[in-house]
């Protein structure tokens, strides 16, 4: 395997890091995209005097310190593999100079986000962000751009399809779960009920129970809150209704066919918080399934890392209690009315089409 050694630095001034807009070449794979400053190996050079070297050679300025970061390992998916040192500098001296490469430009480091950036690029910004010690990041490409799998330190890290706000459709862009979170980009998830008939009606209630879920004290968005009996996102190339089985599984051990999961609709949701002294951003189009045939007794085996807990409660006392604020819970009320109103007719006349996505 032919493998290019490169190495990269973001320089960092007044909460601004020097990017580099590469406009100059028109064959330049990294053509209008914004990068740091960086470049390939020398005969014989380490990683610290091709650093040096590179970042005066483009901007002018000699480094006097730095932090080496991590390692990142590129697959473009056109035949080019490239190990990449990533640094950051907050130490150097001398005289900015024109670069032959681009435009250098001191952008906000909360303004980066917004720029033209390769997907993988966002990933190991966050990273940086998060300050997270010295990582190895692969970053798979199709090719085209696109991204099609992530690892950090040898584990694969989660990605999603894009979706658009308006009509939930795919966009054909791919985005780590991390990323999709602190920028609340629009993606897909699906939210699975389960339920039971009640032996014996309660007089206010309305025939049945719903398992909800205690999620885990851990989660990165609403730790120890009360959801629904499980949910979770679509993958990347994911479908529907094989996602929904799959969250089943995982979270409750619970294994169910495709024709016992009913799709009730989907609807759009949006919120946003802090959690673990993080922001969380949350913008999702869920797909809302029931599953009628409760689990068997000695059946639930919860994934402990996911959830905490799990309760039985009757149907319109969650609503109660979701109402008047005395469940703590991250429930949609909009799902529970989707809920409450297929129960109410009996199971009848719900188009199972098992969602479109």
């Amino acid at each position: 395997m032919n493998c290019e050694l490169t190495t990269l630095c973001y320089l960092q001034r007044d909460g601004k890091y020097l990017m580099l807009h590469r406009t100059v070449k028109k064959n330049d794979v990294n053509h209008d995209r914004w990068i740091g400053v960086g470049g390939h190996f020398e005969q014989d050079e380490s990683p610290e005097e091709c650093l040096v070297r590179e970042v005066k050679e483009e901007t002018g300025y000699t480094l006097t310190g730095w932090r080496f970061r991590g390692v990142v390992t590129f697959v473009s998916g056109n035949g080019v593999t490239e190990l990449m040192c990533l640094y950051i500098s907050d130490a150097f001296c001398g005289e900015p100079v024109p670069c032959d490469e681009g435009v250098l430009e001191w952008v906000d480091i909360d303004r980066i986000w917004t720029l033209n950036l390769w997907p993988g690029d966002k990933i190991f910004f966050r990273l940086l962000d998060e300050d997270l010690p010295f990582f190895s990041l692969k970053l798979v490409y199709d090719g085209s751009g696109g991204l099609v799998r992530a690892a950090l330190d040898g584990r694969s890290l989660e990605l999603f399809d894009l979706v658009d706000e308006q009509t939930g459709d795919r966009t054909g862009l791919v985005q780590e779960r991390g990323v999709v979170h602190r920028e609340g980009d629009p993606h897909a998830t699906v939210h699975i009920w389960v339920v039971r008939p009640q032996a014996a009606p309660r007089e206010q209630g309305c025939g049945w129970d719903v398992l909800l879920q205690l999620r885990a004290r851990d989660k990165d968005s609403h730790p120890g809150c009360y959801d629904t009996s499980s949910a979770g996102h679509i993958a990347a190339g994911g479908t529907v209704t094989a996602s929904a089985q799959r969250e089943l599984q995982e979270e409750l051990g619970m294994v169910r066919t495709e024709n016992e999961l009913v799709y009730l609709g989907r609807h759009f949701r949006a919120s946003e918080g802090s959690f673990h002294g993080r922001l969380f951003r949350d913008r999702e189009w869920a797909n809302v399934f029931v599953c009628t045939r409760p689990p068997a007794a000695g059946e639930l085996t919860l994934q402990r890392e996911e959830v905490q807990d799990v309760l039985w409660m009757d149907l319109a006392e969650c609503r109660k209690k979701i109402g008047d604020g005395s469940l703590r819970n991250c429930i949609s009320a909009e799902e529970l009315d989707m809920l409450t109103d297929y129960l109410r007719r009996g199971a009848e006349g719900v188009r199972n089409d098992n969602g479109t996505f």
